[in-house]
């Protein structure tokens, strides 16, 4: 038996099962489309000590990770996003030139880029070489390391404990909770900050986003089990701030439990009460998702079938890891979807794991002109549909299916 990522608890309580699964990220490329491809079960369960909401551990980080296609620098939502933290923060926390900015994750630099321009220190923390490779290119000293216990020694061996530590949306792709966690505790400067984003298990409960659950997230948070880990770990959550982008997300602020430690603002306490009015901290709550996502997928295949049966076509735009889940989970294949199309160079003319759906370039779009484009990165669909604004000469439109069948 499984037991819990956190708490050490056997976990008895499925969330849901999403069926055989590659991994999300696997892209196929021309040469190994007709190889077989390691699928694995695709499983989640929910703590009933401590509710954190977690998938089996199939394949170990280092197959997951160390070479990686994606690059948060091709999204503008996510780069403005971005840019509009490093503004604000500089200012709430006074960074200037004597401080010391570390990044967990920092993928491609698409973050620590901006506090460079205001001349402060940064340091990232980046385990997938290729997209390091394209930060230390920005000029933006990278290491090439897994963060952990192990390597927040190393970094403060070397003079670089943190004053502000940031770690955005990699807190669901971390294995080992607990060691990450003292790694942030043991990097973080006394008085310093530490703020995490990541999507809220609130949203994708409301909004039944099983797409956002794959192999790669170990784990999906409330804040009432954040909170609680971080307790754990003599870690303060002082404040916390709701964000729309990828479909609802949490930025907790923490610092050391000490006697001088910030205290928590009035939207810690407010959220603890929403999620605990909503029963976040009851198994009851978690019961029936399975039986929304089944739904999801009856819809929309009905959906694809009826369009289908009139001659129309149908394409997708993107090639995220959500959309792999959606599209193995529906059991979708290119009888449905005729290609997908992306913007990241290092995706196009490969295939979809799974799906075998070939990702051609947008200007695929022109050439063909579809009747429908199914947006998979919903969580970005405004800044899409403003880019193929052009579509509209054919009347074209666009879908999305979670949480159900929306025709923009």
């Amino acid at each position: 038996m499984m037991n819990c990522n956190f708490c050490k608890a056997n976990l008895k309580f499925k969330f849901v099962s999403l069926g055989p699964s590659p991994l999300a990220n696997s892209y196929i490329d021309v040469e190994h489309i007709n190889k077989a491809e390691l699928i694995y079960p695709l499983n989640v369960f929910v703590c009933e000590e401590c509710f954190l909401v977690q998938t089996e551990e199939v394949e170990s980080p280092e197959n997951i990770f160390t070479d990686y296609d994606y690059f948060s620098s091709y999204s503008n939502t996510w780069l403005n996003h971005s840019k509009d933290y490093v503004e604000n923060i500089s200012i709430l926390f006074g960074l200037d030139q004597s401080s010391q900015v570390v990044e967990v994750a920092s993928n491609d630099g698409y973050l620590l880029q901006y506090f460079l321009e205001k001349g402060i220190p940064v340091i990232g923390v980046e385990p997938a070489k290729n997209v390091a490779e394209v930060a230390k290119n920005k000029g933006i000293p990278t290491e090439v390391l897994f963060f952990g216990e192990k390597t927040a020694k190393l970094l403060l061996s070397k003079g670089k404990g943190a004053d502000l530590l940031i770690g955005n949306n990699v807190l669901a792709h971390v294995p080992d909770i607990n060691d990450f966690v003292k790694g942030l505790k043991i990097l973080l400067n006394p008085d310093g900050v530490i703020t995490l984003e990541f999507p809220h298990l609130k949203h994708l409960v409301d909004k039944t986003l099983f797409d956002t659950i794959y192999h790669e997230h170990f784990s999906y948070f409330s804040f009432l089990t954040v909170e609680r880990i971080f307790n754990a770990h003599n870690l303060t959550i002082f404040d916390v701030e709701e964000f729309p982008i990828h479909g609802g997300s949490l930025r907790i602020y923490v610092c050391h439990a000490t006697k001088s430690a910030r205290q928590p603002s009035d939207r810690v306490y407010k959220m603890r009460k929403l999620e605990s009015d909503c029963g976040f901290d009851k198994i009851e709550l978690y019961q029936g998702f399975e039986d929304k996502v089944q739904s999801i997928k009856r819809s929309f295949l009905s959906f694809l079938i009826e369009k289908k049966e009139i001659g129309k076509s149908i394409i997708g735009y993107g090639a995220p890891a959500k959309g792999n889940t959606f599209l193995n989970y529906c059991g979708i294949r290119s009888d449905f979807i005729d290609f997908t199309v992306d913007i990241n160079p290092t995706k196009q003319g490969k295939y979809l794991p799974g799906s075998h759906i070939l990702i051609e370039t947008p200007k695929k779009i022109l050439e063909e002109k579809p009747d429908y484009i199914l947006i998979l990165p919903w969580n970005i669909q405004d800044e899409i549909i403003e880019q193929l604004s052009f579509v509209r000469e054919w009347d074209a439109k666009f879908v999305t299916a979670i949480p159900e069948i929306t025709v923009l």
